[in-house]
């Protein structure tokens, strides 16, 4: 009787479900599997993470789909790596390495000195490349512009903090947060460039999104073990997050 109410409680359950993602696998193959693993007739996100973004993915459950666009534009930080010195085609690991260059140069001095042309309004340029997971595979796919397409533009972004936490040469470890729409693999080719020596996001993890936090989210793997009681447990609804 227990299994039946708690499957019956799951299909009424309304709210945001807080899951901490690994890289190497699709925004799109973490909804599809929790989905099938609780049976919810009904799901969305607060925003997808690239396959190689680990961190913080909300899975909004029942009328919990209603706050999914408050989430889309809400804030996010992050935490992550840049490797100085190498220039790729999509700005991350993932892509063709057009160029190895010397950062022999570059300084914690020289990095601190380059840091406040980086927060604040900044226009920045997307790479027209980008690594794309797609779903049901554990591979990436370059994804391009198509022939004709006019070059994509500098795009306005806001950057309320980014601060170096590590200075491993060639690896830069730091800390940020941004506005909804802020290309974190852009932000790490400006650095490059401003550095005079180019550079690419290493890896990149969410750590927040809006006023909910990567500490509250349980691991994909533990979710994919757990059973309807973990669920009930771990939804939340929208107006206690809202309400922080």
């Amino acid at each position: 009787m227990a299994n039946l109410d708690q499957i019956a409680m799951v299909s009424a359950l309304d709210g945001v479900l807080a899951v901490d993602k690994p890289a190497g696998i699709a925004s799109h193959d973490v909804m599809r599997e929790v989905k099938r693993r609780f049976n919810l007739a009904k799901a969305g996100h607060g925003g997808t993470l690239p396959g190689n973004v680990s961190g913080l993915f909300l899975v909004m459950v029942g009328d919990g789909t209603r706050a999914s666009d408050f989430f889309m534009r809400a804030d996010s930080a992050y935490e992550g790596a840049i490797r100085l010195g190498r220039v790729t085609d999509t700005a991350d690991r993932e892509g063709r390495i057009l160029s190895e260059n010397d950062f022999s140069p570059v300084t914690s001095e020289s990095l601190d000195a380059v840091l406040p042309e980086l927060r604040g309004d900044v226009f920045l340029a997307e790479p027209e490349f980008q690594a794309v997971m797609l779903p049901g595979r554990e591979s990436y796919e370059i994804i391009g512009p198509k022939e004709g397409d006019p070059k994509p533009q500098p795009k306005l972004g806001h950057v309320y903090r980014f601060e170096i936490v590590a200075f491993e040469p060639p690896v830069v470890r730091f800390r940020a947060v941004v506005a909804k729409g802020t290309s974190m693999r852009a932000l790490a080719a400006q650095l490059g460039e401003l550095l005079g020596c180019g550079a690419s996001l290493e890896s990149l993890r969410r750590t927040r999104q809006g006023k909910v936090d990567v500490s509250e989210a349980i691991t994909f793997a533990k979710l994919l073990t757990s059973d309807s009681s973990v669920l009930l447990g771990r939804v939340v609804k929208p107006s206690e997050l809202l309400s922080r």
